[in-house]
């Protein structure tokens, strides 16, 4: 499999070290040369000089060809705006990391659901430690062809859970409103702004972002901030 890196963050290096390892293809993309240089001497793998939220320099990692694209570089709106470029330029999956839990909701919204905030994961993991409990990733959890799905909801989701139109094998699993869980039964409403989470078979996604109205942009505008890469 081929993964391709925004940003040669400790984390992105990290990982990419434990994929090549493993037999994977890495690309990183990096906008310091001097990282690039380093990097070079120890990794056995693809490297990209520029900025990795521009398209014309995606588009030189044959998205088509690739699995994954990690943005993790330390700048939010980087994450942010890469991995919409990358989704519109036709990557099976994207991964954003954020490091300011407001942006959560705007992710959601853009249907960037793969959105990984790295102090609250390590927060979380140690408070469980402390209390004597053995964590578990989702990921070991929804096993097979299991998939989960999140939205924000609009004016035209508003109504009962059971009126949700979901395709077969789906299910809304929990509802964030005002930062508070619902576990919700048939009955529950869904009001404006809620975050509903949905389980479903990995077949379902491209139909859940038709039906639920997460809209994918074809070709976004070159991006005229400076971001990171």
């Amino acid at each position: 499999m081929k993964a391709i890196f925004v940003g040669a963050s400790s984390m992105a290096v990290m990982a990419a070290q434990r994929l090549l390892k493993r037999g994977h293809e890495v690309v990183i993309i990096e906008r310091e040369k001097g990282k690039i240089d380093e990097l070079s001497n120890e990794f056995d793998c693809g490297f990209l000089l520029g900025d990795g939220a521009k398209p014309s320099l995606l588009r030189e990692t044959n998205p088509e060809e690739s699995d994954v694209l990690y943005c993790l570089t330390g700048e939010d709106q980087t994450n942010i705006i890469a991995s919409l470029v990358g989704r519109s330029l036709g990557f099976d999956k994207v991964v954003t990391k954020i490091q300011d839990p407001s942006y959560e909701h705007i992710c959601i919204e853009l249907g960037l659901d793969a959105t990984i905030i790295p102090a609250r994961t390590i927060g979380r993991h140690l408070a469980d430690l402390f209390e004597g409990r053995d964590p578990s990733e989702l990921s070991t959890i929804f096993r097979y062809d299991a998939s989960t799905f999140s939205f924000v909801a609009k004016e035209n989701h508003i109504g009962p859970v059971a009126e949700l139109a979901l395709p077969k094998a789906s299910r809304v699993m929990c509802i964030y409103r005002n930062e508070q869980l619902i576990v919700p039964d048939e009955d529950e409403p869904i009001e404006v702004d809620d975050e509903v989470m949905i389980i479903t078979h990995r077949k379902n996604l491209e139909a859940l972002h038709e039906q639920l109205g997460v809209v994918v942009d074809d070709q976004p505008e070159e991006p005229g901030a400076k971001p990171g890469g």
